[in-house]
């Protein structure tokens, strides 16, 4: 995977860090020469380069890039103007940071459906998230198990639990499964939002765009999702 992270603070830093060392190709950007110095070394490449500028942006490879992630935090004006740019210029996905309860507003009127919230969210959860195919969501327990809401892969669609016997196949528990609904935000815009449907049982079963809450060894988790 081809990742586009712009901000280089601790959490953006730390991210790429974490992407690369999971064998992606990860640019680093920031409009601060010190901070792409001290990350060059760890990264597949470091730009300086100023994100709100659109004759800069044109030197990034986006067209080739699969996730473009907005990590500034402490200008929201930088990060509104960056995310807004990015979203003009259609990249594949985008994914931006929000510092406020506005901020996240303005994100979400905008069209940014995935929203990074640092002081809440990890680095490593968020690495997770991005590097294991189908992936919603990730919550680390142990150095091995975790908690992962990931995308009911095709495979399993319209089947139970009970003949899908995971935890008999892979050692792995469905503890809940989630649906995507809309609702409004605090500017009447539409955004989604998960709703649990409640603790799973044998008779569930799994719908098409259904989240699945596994939990479980994370190699028996990839090895699920991989056969889906």
């Amino acid at each position: 995977m081809k990742y586009v992270i712009i901000g280089l603070g601790v959490f953006g830093s730390s991210l790429a860090q974490k992407l690369t060392q999971s064998g992606n190709e990860v640019i680093g950007v920031d409009n601060k020469m010190n901070k792409v110095d001290a990350i060059k070394e760890k990264v597949t490449h470091a730009i300086c380069l100023d994100s709100t500028d659109p004759v800069a942006v044109t030197n990034l490879p986006l067209r080739d890039t699969d996730v473009v992630i907005i990590c500034i935090g402490e200008n929201e004006g930088a990060n509104i103007m960056a995310t807004a740019l990015m979203k003009k210029l259609q990249v594949k996905r985008l994914i931006s940071r929000a510092v406020s309860p506005l901020h996240e507003t303005i994100l979400e009127a905008m069209g940014v459906d995935e929203i990074v919230h640092p002081e809440e969210e990890t680095a490593d959860r968020w690495a997770n998230r991005l590097d294991i195919y189908g992936v919603v969501d990730s919550f680390q327990l142990t150095r091995e198990y975790n908690i992962i809401e990931a995308a009911v892969p095709e495979k399993y669609v319209g089947k139970n639990l009970l003949e899908l016997d995971f935890q008999e196949k892979f050692n792995v528990v469905v503890m809940s499964t989630l649906r995507i609904e809309e609702e409004k935000n605090l500017l009447g815009v539409n955004k989604k939002v998960k709703k649990v449907q409640g603790v799973a049982s044998a008779s569930t079963v799994l719908k098409k765009d259904d989240i699945l809450v596994l939990y479980g060894n994370i190699n028996n988790i990839k090895k699920l999702l991989a056969e889906g």
